[in-house]
């Protein structure tokens, strides 16, 4: 399995192939009623990652092949690493086979289950995005109150309820939810000779003797 999510946060997904639909056959209902699976999916799913501690941020349903597949992606205070999106997942599973034992398939036929964190290109859209995400550098469309957009890049200094304070090249600003559009994280490198530091403290390779270096390289 590949993993996915965060690079700082590292979680990956743990679905598992589910089991093929029974002696009926074929996918029942409208083709591609992908929305209705969705709201079904969103009864038994929500209710299982709230009651582990975790948002439902995104339950995804979309087709590969002969089988559907269903993601779903949590988050919290603090991020979700890889042994909580475990958790999630099994819990997730267990409520899938009880709603279908009790009232026939969710998603009929085939289908995959993938739980994973929110990636780093997630839109910040609400309040508590906005704070799991302090201290990163963002790119928004802010409004002004006299009207007209424009592009705001800075820093997320703060963040609650009510408003997010940004460090921008023109010093700090405040804005409040409804004046910001959908944030972007922007990935950030850091340079090489800040991330060497104290490379003159570092031993000389030509002292290193040559036929040491032979020797273990034949161990």
């Amino acid at each position: 399995m590949t993993q996915r999510g965060r690079a700082t946060r590292p979680t990956g997904p743990t679905g598992r192939p589910r089991r093929p639909e029974g002696p009926r056959g074929g996918e029942r209902g409208p083709r591609g009623d992908l929305a209705a699976r969705r709201a079904r999916l969103r009864e038994v799913i929500e209710p299982v990652v709230v009651a582990a501690g975790y948002d439902l941020e995104d339950l995804s349903v979309s087709r590969a092949g002969r089988r559907h597949v269903v993601r779903v992606i949590v988050d919290a205070d603090g991020g979700v690493n890889l042994d909580a999106v475990a958790d999630v997942s099994r819990a997730v599973s267990a409520a899938l086979d009880e709603a279908e034992e009790a009232g026939g398939d969710i998603v009929a036929g085939e289908y995959q289950l993938e739980v994973s964190s929110p990636g780093v290109d997630r839109p910040l859209t609400l309040p508590r995005h906005w704070r799991r995400n302090v201290g990163r550098l963002v790119k928004v469309t802010a409004r002004a109150a006299q009207g007209g957009d424009r592009q705001v890049t800075g820093r997320i200094l703060a963040a609650d309820d009510e408003r997010v304070t940004l460090e921008t090249e023109g010093g700090q600003a405040d804005f409040t939810h409804s004046a910001l559009g959908p944030g972007r994280v922007q990935v950030e490198f850091t340079r090489l000779d800040d991330a060497v530091d104290g490379a003159d403290d570092t031993e000389d390779l030509d002292d290193f003797d040559d036929d040491d270096d032979v020797e273990d390289e034949e161990r």
